[in-house]
């Protein structure tokens, strides 16, 4: 059982602890619930930009890395469609360094012109890098606009297009940080060795201070359904010829979440999963075939990749993944093959509890879904699947009415795709 602590400020800051004293380090985690489904058409990425621009200085302090460097930590974050995370490692002796710097950008960012600037430069060159130079990295803004035609999911959390990134002004940067970077909108997770009543009294002195602020409504507008395949090609310069498969599938909170994690196991996780068994071993058609799920708080994709080998049609490609995944629902999976699976899910968990730094991450996400302690339960929900449970699932998110399909690669010779 892993025990949490809570407290919460005045201002509404939410406080998480938990104690590992097996460490002579704290991390410092600031989860803040934006994401880039709430940016707005024709201004996205703005979630990742800030990302940036959190570490770009704030009004007592010129620049965040310095200070937590001297100290001898280390930082970093990551944003996604639905959260934007933030972390320190630091020595507990030097624990207030964290703070004092977590909570100088939670109150004053420095959003200079100048900063935001060499920031967007910054983020429209990764932009580059990571989807315009890379084979494949444009997939995400092939698939999504026409998987989702409606949720902000239909675009990349790195932005939808560079002039997006180029068009965001200073007005704009400043309203959407005042709108959801703030205590309120934030939850901090202290673990490592540093006790409860400690933890309490340096984040009261270092984060009280800071005043609530009106967050933006989060009026996120519902996908419709969808009623029939869709499909699309693209041409490129690439090294092979990729098929991508996307599934609608349910949201975090949904009960049928944790089914559908172990559907994409069952497919993809290891060398005795399906694919690797069924395909990859006894066809010549793929180099590699994989499956993955979002995991994103509102309903979001099941994504199916495969790179043929070189003459593998499409078509051929596309009928042996469809038949394979046809099996999950016609011939049903076994109850062994279950455990299986939500064994291999268990020892991740095990394996990751074991960080401090993990589980600051964790108990915040946990908080943002409901209730830290659900890390303690988590698992239950794996345990109690049933075989039956399994296939109905996949049953629904494998209707080919829900499926959003892509053909990419250099191939001249494209199939004649029927919907």
């Amino acid at each position: 059982m892993i025990e949490v602590s809570r407290h919460t400020l005045d201002n509404g800051l939410r406080l998480l602890h938990y104690r590992d004293a097996g460490t002579m380090m704290v991390a410092v985690n600031v989860l803040y619930d934006v994401g880039s489904r709430d940016e707005k058409p024709g201004c996205t990425g703005l979630a990742h930009l800030f990302e940036h621009l959190m570490f770009g200085g704030s009004e007592h302090i010129p620049d965040f890395d310095t200070p937590l460097q001297m100290a001898g930590g280390e930082s970093n974050a990551w944003t996604s469609d639905d959260v934007t995370n933030f972390y320190d490692i630091i020595p507990a002796h030097n624990v207030e360094t964290a703070l004092w710097l977590e909570s100088d950008r939670m109150n004053r960012l420095a959003l200079t012109q100048r900063n935001l600037d060499a920031q967007k430069s910054v983020v429209i060159e990764e932009f580059k890098q990571r989807c315009l130079n890379v084979p494949y990295g444009d997939v995400p803004h092939l698939v999504r606009p026409v998987a989702f035609t409606r949720h902000p999911y239909r675009w990349p959390v790195v932005g939808e297009k560079i002039a997006d990134i180029e068009g965001i002004t200073l007005h704009t940067a400043l309203d959407f940080f005042h709108s959801h970077y703030a205590p309120n909108n934030a939850i901090i997770c202290l673990s490592g060795n540093i006790t409860f009543e400690r933890a309490v009294e340096l984040v009261e002195k270092w984060f009280s201070h800071i005043p609530r602020r009106d967050i933006a409504p989060r009026r996120l507008p519902v996908e419709p359904r969808q009623d029939a395949p869709r499909h699309i090609e693209h041409h490129a310069a690439t090294p092979q010829n990729l098929i991508v498969k996307a599934y609608r599938m349910c949201g975090r909170l949904d009960p049928d979440y944790h089914a559908s994690d172990i559907i994409s196991d069952i497919l993809a996780n290891g060398n005795s999963a399906r694919f690797f068994q069924n395909v990859l071993l006894k066809t010549n058609l793929f180099t590699g075939l994989d499956a993955s799920i979002w995991g994103s708080a509102d309903p979001g994709l099941m994504v199916v990749k495969g790179r043929l080998q070189p003459g593998v049609s499409f078509d051929a490609a596309n009928a042996v993944v469809d038949a394979e995944l046809s099996r999950l629902t016609t011939e049903g999976v076994s109850r062994r093959e279950v455990e299986k699976f939500v064994n291999k899910f268990e020892s991740k968990e095990c394996f990751e509890n074991v960080s401090y730094a993990e589980m600051a991450s964790k108990l915040c996400y946990y908080e943002l879904l409901g209730d830290a302690g659900l890390i303690n339960s988590e698992l239950n929900h794996y345990r109690r699947l049933t075989a039956g449970q399994v296939e109905r699932v996949a049953a629904q998110i494998f209707a080919p009415t829900g499926e959003t399909r892509l053909y990419y690669g250099p191939s001249a010779h494209w199939p004649q795709c029927k919907p």
